[in-house]
């Protein structure tokens, strides 16, 4: 039984003969021994020893494709890289900022004055809130009534509780008021006298500057404005029709009572309910620099919460 690959019919003395019979060509290389067929196929010239630096390897990342991965193994080859030096930890820094300001501040005087600014902080925002931008108000009479409620049943107020609003003083900033916005203004002296109080009043401006104010004898508003001689009717939804005729005390008046119209800068205001408002039919215009705000808001009680 023959071994390897040699054919049956190749001649037993020659064992470099190919497996088709042809003869091998002729090579340099050298001969095997007699008694190991298999030699030929190895034997070769031994390498000499390179005398070149080793050049180093560029680095491998894993995975890699399969074909280059070496034939006969499934292991992974060697990887190389260069070492480097660790990266240097980011050092940590303090997210309390009184800690930046103070290192040396011991932790509980820090929290005690964090509390210190964080309470002062906000009583400034509030108080710049309330000075520039929003004001709240209480509605202390029946003057405004049903637009607006107070809570004296004795001076013929509706509701159970004052309303509480909110007056836009920024508003101001940005145009004069319109003919029908409800305002919050410091009380002129002569409405002061007249009225028998002071503080702030809360009216609807229905006179402009420049114009003249008439009441008919069925409690409509009538207004001519500058250089005009006729009069226009002004409509009133927020007023009802009981509460105009209960004013029958100034049916026929207008204001100014001394013929002239309405002062530059000045406002003609009055209440919605007209019977137990004291208003500028009384005592006068309101000069522009006692208006504080516009009312546009109620925020309390909350059954009457609501845009106005």
């Amino acid at each position: 039984m023959s071994s390897g690959w040699e054919d049956d019919k190749a001649p037993k003395d020659d064992p470099f003969v190919s497996p088709s019979g042809e003869d091998a060509p002729p090579s340099d290389e050298p001969t095997p021994p007699e008694d190991d067929p298999w030699a030929w196929r190895f034997a070769g010239e031994p390498e000499e020893p390179s005398e070149e630096p080793a050049v180093p390897r560029d680095p491998v990342e894993w995975p890699i494709p399969y074909s280059a991965r070496s034939p006969y193994t499934e292991e992974r080859p060697t990887r190389y890289w260069a070492e480097e030096p660790p990266a240097p930890v980011p050092q940590h820094r303090p997210r309390d900022p009184l800690a930046r300001l103070f290192p040396g501040l011991p932790r509980s005087l820090r929290v005690t004055l964090d509390w210190i600014l964080t309470i002062a902080g906000a009583i400034l925002i509030v108080l710049a809130l309330k000075e520039w931008v929003v004001n709240p108000y209480r509605i202390p009479s029946s003057s405004m009534e049903p637009t607006l409620n107070c809570a004296k049943p004795g001076a013929g107020c509706l509701g159970d509780s004052s309303d509480r609003v909110l007056a836009c003083r920024i508003c101001l900033d940005f145009g004069p008021p319109s003919r029908g916005d409800i305002v919050v203004f410091n009380t002129p002296t002569e409405a002061a006298l007249k009225c028998g109080e002071g503080g702030t009043f809360v009216k609807r401006v229905i006179g402009l500057p420049g114009e003249m104010v008439r009441e008919d004898d069925n409690g409509f508003i009538w207004i001519r404005g500058p250089d005009s001689k006729t009069w226009e009717k002004i409509k009133e939804p927020y007023l009802s029709a009981r509460a105009r005729q209960a004013d029958s005390a100034h049916f026929g008046q207008t204001w100014p009572t001394d013929g002239r119209p309405i002062p530059k800068g000045n406002y003609f205001m009055m209440g919605d309910n007209r019977s137990q408002s004291c208003d500028s039919r009384t005592w006068g215009s309101v000069p522009r620099n006692k208006l504080i705000g516009t009312v546009f808001f109620v925020y309390w009680p909350p059954d009457r919460i609501g845009f106005r």
